[in-house]
């Protein structure tokens, strides 16, 4: 066999076991916990801001005698 050959059965090979794992996943997958995709800081923030603007036009509504 020549060197080209060699390589060439090698990638098929390895090409040929990738087929056969493709599809197997696990039925179940396990959470990993508390992974967050916003950190706590952001969400506190948020929370801070929709209920300050929230109070915040109570007050002026209340002020103002319900009119707009």
């Amino acid at each position: 066999m020549t060197t080209s050959r060699r390589l060439a059965d090698r990638k098929v090979a390895k090409f040929q076991k990738n087929i056969t794992k493709r599809g197997s996943v696990p039925e179940v997958t396990v959470k990993k916990g508390n992974d967050y995709p916003v950190g706590p800081i952001v969400i506190g923030f948020f929370i801070f801001v929709v209920v300050g603007s929230s109070i915040f036009q109570i007050i002026r509504m209340a002020t103002s005698g319900g009119m707009a």
